[in-house]
């Protein structure tokens, strides 16, 4: 099963590359997912009896070795355990979500141009007295044949034009949507409708249907294939080899799927912040390996970690490199970036699966190799995490952008995460842990309820947005639940990270108390902002954008029904997530 893990999504990403010009695609990026995710739900099975390694009888659920290159300490040894194996079961959960939500979509865009085809050849019937048809992909609104009142006359675009809908009201003004830009003048009109699973990227140019591509379904999955094999591995080599592979699909994903206007330099940007932290925590990494003498990640943390003589520097070189990816601020600035521009998918698996390599980097990894390290720099992080929920909380105060705001909200709450952390504490230790999986829930739903707003009202302002609450119930019911659970409401699961990473600061006393007041504010922060987005969005008078927008579909019920579920089973039981996190070896 730990080779099923990993396997299953790689071969399928090779699978749907291979078919990438069948209709039925992306279902087999969607089945593979889902075979992956039963193969990872069925880890537990047998735990009981764990595989011993060395050390004062720690055990892994089961570990699996098989020797790769042994004179450069490379073998393929996958192991898991509580920690690892909830970050592998996230990391699958949103790897099926993703996925079916471009099948998904895809099918609807198929049915819907069919619908557009079929309307195309009925009116080359009308009568040769009938009005000229309008060209593809444009809708205008002007006075009836007979003066009476306004006729509203819709064709859907073609493939070739299909991001670029205009809808113009005589000479009074246009609303018209480019690269998720909104204009509005003259009256207000009834947005097109939008069935099924919204897109994720931007219109215009060669990639304007890019999203629902099954390419992208390919590099998902490959997404998916490294980062579960990055919780997995049980080798130093193996594990840095795995951490780098994600680098180049996330960078596709964002690079050819993302908004045509920003996403080059955002993917750029991501790929150079990624491998300059990479290298540091390659050299982090050799060090330990050189130190040891081994590079099996069990051992060395059974064994207490390297020499106090290295610790410090292993723990730094590995705390820089797995603070760019988590991110840690002042390291942080790539990530408003890339979620701004990548797609929908794309940001759901950046912020459920990509910031969680970091974290789970620094808690396992870095303080597990590195333990005496993590104690000295402890002070130095605990502060950066502190000002880094700060800074996120007064930023998105002003945040005119949806999906940014959200972004920015990640270095927030992996603030807390990192705090907690360098609290040292049990009660830390298992908030971070707590709080890091139910980011990987909350925010990849609040990620997918924005790439469904801005797939329907064409942009992210939030002064441009107002009224969905009247427009759409449910969508504005459920952003409203994620905001809630996003700002730590009591009862949904992102209140017991936020609480005991104060109390596992304030546990500490002395200056100590003084990060614990600066997280509490942030948590403040983070209310105010939430709500503030709320006001705009779902507030108010329906905004021109949001006029005749469709509800939730019942496709996107079924891809976000289980991040609810999740989130409210993390809030009102946490007690089994907590009994995973004591069998795991940190």
């Amino acid at each position: 099963m730990l080779v099923l893990a990993a396997a299953l999504p790689a071969l399928g990403a090779l699978a749907v590359w291979a078919l990438r010009r069948k209709p039925y695609a992306h279902w087999i990026g969607a089945g593979a997912a889902a075979l992956a995710f039963a193969a990872v739900a069925l880890l537990p099975v047998g735990r009981d009896t764990g595989a011993l390694i060395a050390g004062d009888g720690a055990t892994w659920w089961h570990r699996l070795a098989i020797p790769w290159a042994p004179s450069l300490h490379l073998e393929f040894s996958l192991a898991v355990d509580g920690v690892s194996w909830t970050l592998a079961l996230l990391t699958a959960l949103l790897g099926v979500l993703c996925c079916l939500h471009n099948a998904v979509g895809a099918e609807q865009r198929a049915a819907d141009l069919y619908g557009a085809d079929h309307a195309t050849a009925s009116a080359s019937l009308q009568p040769a007295s009938a009005p000229l048809q309008e060209p593809a992909g444009s809708v205008e609104n002007g006075g009836s044949p007979g003066g009476g009142g306004p006729v509203l006359g819709v064709r859907a675009a073609s493939p070739a034009t299909s991001g670029h809908l205009q809808v113009a009201s005589g000479a009074s003004g246009s609303l018209q949507d480019g690269a998720g830009s909104v204009e509005t003048g003259g009256p207000p009109l009834a947005a097109a409708p939008v069935h099924g699973v919204p897109a994720g990227a931007g219109a215009g140019g060669e990639e304007q249907d890019g999203w629902q591509s099954p390419v992208l379904t390919a590099l998902l999955l490959a997404v998916q294939a490294a980062s579960t094999l990055v919780f997995l591995a049980d080798n130093l080599v193996l594990f840095f080899i795995a951490f780098e592979a994600v680098l180049l699909p996330m960078w596709a994903i964002v690079h050819r799927f993302g908004d045509p206007a920003t996403r080059r330099r955002a993917a750029a940007k991501f790929a150079l912040f990624t491998i300059a932290g990479s290298l540091l925590m390659a050299t982090g990494l050799f060090v330990a390996v050189a130190d040891t003498g081994t590079a099996d990640l069990g051992a060395i943390i059974a064994a207490g970690g390297v020499s106090g003589d290295v610790s410090l520097l292993v723990f730094s070189l590995l705390a820089i490199g797995f603070a760019v990816k988590a991110p840690l601020w002042p390291l942080h600035s790539w990530l408003p970036d890339a979620h701004t521009a990548a797609p929908t998918v794309g940001s759901v698996l950046l912020a459920g699966v990509l910031l969680k390599l970091g974290t789970y980097g620094l808690i396992r990894v870095a303080g597990g190799l590195a333990p005496a390290g993590a104690a000295e720099a402890a002070p130095v992080l605990a502060v950066l995490a502190a000002l880094g929920i700060l800074v996120a909380g007064l930023v998105c105060l002003r945040l005119p952008e949806i999906k940014r705001l959200i972004a920015y909200s990640s270095v927030g709450h992996m603030g807390f995460v990192v705090l907690a952390f360098a609290a040292g504490t049990e009660a830390g230790v298992r908030a971070a842990l707590f709080g890091n999986l139910a980011h990987g829930l909350v925010t990849p739903l609040l990620f997918f309820l924005a790439g469904a707003l801005k797939a329907r009202t064409h942009t992210g302002s939030l002064t441009a947005l107002g009224g969905v609450r009247l427009a759409a119930p449910a969508l504005a019911g459920l952003l409203g639940f994620a905001a809630l659970a996003s700002l730590g409401l009591p009862g949904l699961a992102g209140f017991w990270g936020e609480a005991f990473t104060v109390y596992a600061a304030a546990e500490r006393g002395g200056a100590w108390l003084l990060l614990a007041a600066a997280a509490a504010f942030g948590a403040f922060l983070a209310a105010a902002y939430l709500l503030r987005m709320l006001k705009h969005v779902s507030h108010g008078p329906i905004a021109p954008a949001a006029f005749g927008i469709g509800d939730v579909s019942a496709a996107e019920a079924a891809v976000w029904s289980p991040l609810v579920a999740g989130t409210l089973l993390l809030g009102l039981v946490p007690g089994p997530l907590l009994t995973l996190f004591s069998e795991g070896l940190l």
